[in-house]
């Protein structure tokens, strides 16, 4: 068992977790910590053969259900499948990067929709079959804090979640609702970058207070704690090694 497993076991154990982008680098490093602290898992994303790969590494069994955070049609029938829930994580996102002369609104719809529309909806067909004590956990980022040039989608996205979260903490409360807001993360997203990605992160960490870049697990301990922390709703934490403060 991992040592982030082990931490937050009690949390865990024998709770049923939805965790929507489970196709993802994070997603995946969410769900093979939760299964090894025993959770019961729904893994939920848009490709069922990425869904099934993750699936595949699980130390525990695991549900696969195909999930489009466009389509509520789709997001009601993963709350059907699922039945009750104890709580839901969703790292889904949506890139639409490019200068606002450039943007297509169609992608600006599928970037909103991953990350505003579909956890709205999320909580609309999810949150009446949780159990007492339960969560959703969504995922911000460091852009809403830091814009920057050709990031206007994915800064307006991302704080548009970060309220959303404190508006859906009232109305549902007891129920809890979170999101993490993840930095610059050494999940695999940058190997894209090929022999520059080094440099890359070495300037990141240069940059950052915590003079460092992210991994998942640094991630993935932030999800578990507002998973884990009855007392912590509405709020946003952050997870960018300080990098929103410079």
């Amino acid at each position: 068992m991992t040592s982030a497993a082990a931490l937050f076991q009690d949390s865990l154990d024998g709770k049923r977790l939805v965790v929507v982008g489970a196709g993802s680098h994070i997603g995946r490093t969410l769900a093979r910590t939760a299964s090894a602290a025993g959770a019961e898992l729904v893994l939920a994303g848009p490709d069922a053969d990425r869904l099934a790969d993750t699936a595949a590494a699980l130390p525990g069994p695991a549900r696969i259900q195909v999930t489009d955070l466009t389509d509520e049609g789709s997001i009601a029938a993963l709350a059907e499948a699922v039945g009750q829930v104890d709580h839901v994580v969703s790292t889904a996102a949506v890139p639409a990067n490019g200068p606002v002369s450039g943007l297509v609104l169609a992608d600006v719809q599928r970037a909103f929709a991953a990350k505003v529309f579909g956890p709205l909806l999320l909580a609309k067909h999810l949150a009446g079959r949780m159990a007492q004590g339960g969560s959703l956990t969504f995922f911000s980022g460091v852009a809403a804090w830091r814009p920057a040039p050709e990031r206007v989608v994915m800064a307006t996205t991302n704080g548009a979640l970060a309220f959303l979260v404190e508006a859906l903490a009232v109305e549902l409360a007891p129920l809890r609702v979170n999101a993490v807001s993840p930095g610059i993360i050494d999940s695999g997203a940058w190997d894209r970058l090929g022999e520059d990605k080094a440099a890359f992160l070495r300037g990141v960490a240069d940059r950052n207070p915590a003079r460092r870049t992210g991994t998942p697990d640094d991630v993935v301990r932030a999800v578990l704690y507002a998973i884990g922390n009855p007392f912590v709703t509405g709020t946003v934490l952050h997870v960018d090694g300080g990098a929103r403060l410079v």
